[in-house]
């Protein structure tokens, strides 16, 4: 059994107690907050630090607030914990590289990070089908991303620059950038455009669009993030040669952004003017990501292999890949 400690323990770290309990190999041995729920039903630990040292945690779940999330990765490591941490994984590119150097020193403990999109069934069958060549290359990638929020999201710590880091492209966007990479391949040439025209809050953006090109394969992507929706909206389309692979709407919890459902469009070589020969419908009613990045987690963990999905080289693409949208943003825009 491996015994887990979970710093943090509002809504994501609640997620995460249910999937550890549920995945028999792991169990919830003590949690820590500054403010927790009246009756926990965990044990509590007096400091983060406590989780941190006991030699009756193997692995330390971090859902904190962006701000403490690298320093609780590094401490963790050091103490010879396994570590399972929320996104970001920082607020750039360099606090992931000294998280990496820790994951170095430590040895074999598994660093692993919650991009739990990869494990939607959805887009495991899109990465199969890209990873099998099927349709042939990837052509380009346009994905949209967007939520709304009343005044009340601006009460919490993700409107505070200083402890959420940026605003919707660090927040939800990332979510997007990180299946992008996975499923585009990389991407080495950015422009991008990001505004707060809306809630007008210095460091916390509300949309970002970003356009991308892999300079080897000639494969494009386009990127919206947007906290300016005014509805809820997530829509990945992959385009390859030979065919499609359009999903609309994610299952989660709240059921906000619909039924995820796929189509596979299969368009053989001679059908070219628009027409698809085969149309493969597929409707996921449940989401099962919460429960598979876990199991995925204590997999490499007993086993002793290497962390798949949501790895820190991962996590170091993708923010190397935010932190060039910002960049970008700021080279490219006006003098005044």
């Amino acid at each position: 059994m491996i015994n887990c400690g979970i710093i943090g323990f509002g809504k994501m770290g609640m997620i995460r107690a249910k999937a550890i309990e549920a995945s028999g190999i792991g169990r919830v041995s003590a949690i820590y907050d500054v403010s927790l729920p009246a009756a926990p039903s965990y044990p509590v630990a007096e400091t983060a630090d406590a989780i941190l040292q006991s030699p009756d945690i193997d692995a330390v779940f971090v859902c904190t607030p962006n701000h403490l999330i690298p320093k609780h990765c590094i401490d963790a490591l050091c103490a010879g914990k396994h570590v399972f941490s929320e996104k970001p994984p920082g607020f750039n590119a360099a606090q992931v590289e000294a998280v990496i150097e820790a994951e170095r020193a430590a040895g074999g403990r598994k660093l692993m990070y919650g991009f739990n999109h990869r494990h939607h069934r959805s887009i495991m069958r899109m990465k199969q089908i890209v990873d099998d060549g099927e349709l042939g290359k990837v052509l380009w990638l346009r994905g949209r991303y967007g939520k709304e929020v009343d005044p009340s999201y601006f009460d919490g710590w993700r409107a505070n620059p200083e402890l959420a880091g940026a605003g919707i492209l660090l927040d939800q966007g990332i979510h997007m950038a990180d299946l992008m990479l996975q499923l585009g391949g990389g991407f080495d040439e950015v422009h991008a455009f990001v505004s707060n025209l809306f809630w007008k809050i210095e460091g916390i953006e509300d949309n970002v669009f970003a356009i991308f090109r892999n300079s080897r394969t000639g494969a494009c992507a386009s990127l919206h993030s947007t906290m300016t929706q005014w509805r809820y909206l997530f829509s990945l389309e992959v385009f390859l040669e030979g065919g499609a692979l359009i999903l609309n709407g994610l299952k989660t919890s709240s059921g906000a952004y619909g039924d995820e459902m796929l189509a596979v469009k299969r368009n053989p070589s001679h059908l070219q003017d628009g027409r698809f020969e085969e149309e493969e419908q597929i409707t996921y009613r449940t989401d099962t990501s919460w429960q598979s990045e876990i199991d995925h987690f204590f997999d490499c963990i007993e086993r002793d292999t290497p962390v798949l999905y949501g790895n820190s080289q991962d996590a170091l693409t993708v923010m190397q890949l935010i932190d060039r949208i910002y960049a970008v943003d700021k080279q490219e825009r006006p003098v005044p």
